[in-house]
């Protein structure tokens, strides 16, 4: 079975600054003890770490259907997928958005892919989906179109 599947996991930089729970535990917990503080800081962090690894939305494309987070549709009803970078994307994001879409998006992957669904009976025009490799994301599509 060909599929596509990515999981947008947080970046380096929401890692590193999840990290600021030890010395704000520190200052907390400084009076009482430094082991006290140390310890629930690193708990905090990893906690916090763990909690976003966890609950990142997974993107995946298999012979019925594409899911994006928890919506799920299946490939009858996706009409095209359009990759957007760079300005294009913000603009994709911000200005251009429809209030009725339906969003899988990160601030720290730039590229987004514009999934247009075809549904009569569904109120949500498209999904704008984050992609860590959208080319592979639209080729999977393309190639559950021909077989």
């Amino acid at each position: 079975m060909n599929f596509y599947q990515e999981k947008l996991s947080p970046s380096w930089w929401m890692i590193a600054a999840t990290a600021l729970f030890v010395p704000a535990s520190l200052v907390i917990f400084l009076p009482l003890s430094v082991w006290v503080g140390s310890l629930t800081g690193l708990a905090l962090w990893l906690g916090s770490w763990a909690t976003l690894w966890v609950f990142s939305p997974v993107i995946r494309v298999d012979q019925d259907q594409v899911r994006a987070g928890r919506a799920r549709i299946d490939l009858n009803w996706v009409q095209s997928m359009e990759i957007f970078r760079l300005a294009e994307a913000t603009r994709e994001r911000g200005v251009s958005l429809d209030a009725r879409a339906w969003l899988v998006i990160r601030p720290w992957i730039d590229p987004v892919v514009k999934i247009t669904i075809s549904d009569p009976q569904d109120p949500t025009p498209y999904w704008l989906v984050s992609s860590k490799n959208p080319e592979a994301l639209v080729a999977r599509w393309h190639d559950s179109k021909t077989t």
